[in-house]
């Protein structure tokens, strides 16, 4: 039904493998956010030439936007014959540093054995040129049809996705009538479907105390003894009741099927960034401590709040001169995607065409950009799929399988074709 299509995507791999390794190199390394400009220029000459419309938009004043490291978003459009529907395919560019361990040069795009090695090869560059390519295959096979195809390369992602997607739904660029149908290439292995993502309160805990000499600390009131007892009680208390919650949702990997809280980072007293190696004398005042609460669909914001601040609380009554202050730094509700949405039932199809089996169905452990399509544009009919293996994402030596791409590309171009032509094929 779909050989011309197939054949044709068959027939760019050897552009699809140059398209991601070329993308690679641009060294796009969120913070501080270098290269985003080049990139999304990179991006949109080679859709310039397909005929698309082109938009830059930088995010200004959002968060690390500066005239030297701008955040630059870029959205192409194609508008078909006759009007219809409008399929996004978005793509971050941002990709975190390389840190050690490398044996490869990770801004290289280094082609081996079936693979293409760089930092963001699977996350999620391999994953922008397969929606390239799949976009610009099927207008060549039906250069008839109605309707709209967009590609965006956005920023941030990595940090949060501020200056990218949040700051472009906010303009309406995923919202109705605009948009119908949104397509995430994030690596979650080519034969899956994620439907969503579990919710994220990132918060930061100050405990409070009183400066003092270090050698008669009985005159102060030490900050972080006080939050030495705000990590006892989260081990006594918290972390075995957050064990015990168990959700529905098809979480990835079996693990993430529960509540969980990372303690992302600890500061407390004199920094040593002034004298290296030297120890502070003072009894310390502050001590701040970030969480990274993940919850599920099962549970309702404000009692994931709740159980925090009712420990903070009990500790005030109990514990002397124990008094805290708390600061939301990012709040994000879980999302999941029905199965029968009008995106989902279209990429299952690929999925079923080219690998003959039916799709996992799985929701995504941490957040990636649909929280902000669907709770600042409202659009619901949104799936993460793409090439690459979720857990090679961020590590040393990571990349993308060539075939993996192309089979991707393949099950992309057939969703096209139910979205847009309702699935005729030929």
């Amino acid at each position: 039904m779909y050989d011309k299509l197939l054949t044709t995507i068959d027939g760019r791999r050897d552009d699809l493998v140059a398209l991601t390794a070329e993308l690679i190199r641009f060294p796009t390394v969120n913070p501080p956010g270098e290269a985003y400009r080049p990139c999304a220029e990179y991006i949109a000459e080679r859709l310039k030439k397909r005929s698309f419309g082109i938009e830059f938009i930088r995010a200004e004043g959002t968060p690390g936007d500066t005239d030297r490291y701008p955040r630059v978003n870029v959205v192409a459009r194609f508008d078909g014959r006759g009007p219809g529907k409008t399929v996004h395919f978005n793509s971050h560019i941002d990709v975190v540093e390389a840190g050690s361990g490398w044996t490869v040069d990770p801004f290289a795009g280094l082609v081996r054995d079936g693979r293409v090695y760089g930092r963001g090869a699977c996350d999620m560059k391999g994953g922008l040129a397969a929606s390239i390519i799949a976009a610009e295959a099927f207008m060549d096979v039906y250069p008839d049809f109605s309707g709209a195809i967009e590609i965006s390369g956005t920023v941030d992602e990595e940090s949060g996705g501020f200056g990218g997607v949040a700051y472009l739904a906010g303009k309406g660029y995923f919202s109705k009538p605009r948009v119908d149908h949104v397509i995430i290439p994030e690596p979650l292995n080519k034969d899956r479907i994620c439907l969503g993502h579990r919710g994220v309160w990132w918060a930061e805990i100050e405990t409070r105390g009183e400066i003092a000499h270090g050698s008669m600390p009985f005159l102060g009131d030490c900050a972080v003894r006080h939050m030495g007892a705000v990590l006892e009680a989260f081990e006594q208390d918290l972390f075995p009741a957050l064990d015990r919650k168990q959700t529905k949702m098809p979480v990835v990997p079996e693990g993430a099927r529960r509540s969980t809280m990372n303690i992302n980072s600890i500061h407390g007293g004199q920094t040593e960034d002034f004298k290296p190696g030297l120890p502070s004398p003072n009894v310390p005042d502050s001590c701040r401590l970030t969480i990274d609460r993940r919850f599920l669909l099962e549970e309702k914001l404000d009692e994931v709040k709740g159980e925090v601040t009712s420990i903070l609380d009990r500790l005030k009554r109990e514990r002397p001169k124990f008094d805290y202050s708390i600061r939301d730094v990012m709040e994000v509700q879980p999302t999941m995607t029905e199965k029968d949405a009008p995106v989902v039932t279209a990429v299952a199809q690929g999925i079923r065409e080219i690998f003959d089996r039916e799709p996992e169905y799985v929701i995504s452990p941490g957040t990636y950009d649909q929280k902000h399509v669907a709770r600042i544009g409202h659009i619901y009919d949104c799936i993460a799929y793409g090439p690459g293996i979720l857990d090679l994402a961020h590590r040393p030596d990571e990349w993308v399988g060539i075939e993996d791409m192309v089979q991707s590309a393949k099950v992309m171009a057939i969703g096209l074709d139910i979205l847009l032509r309702g699935g005729r094929g030929r």
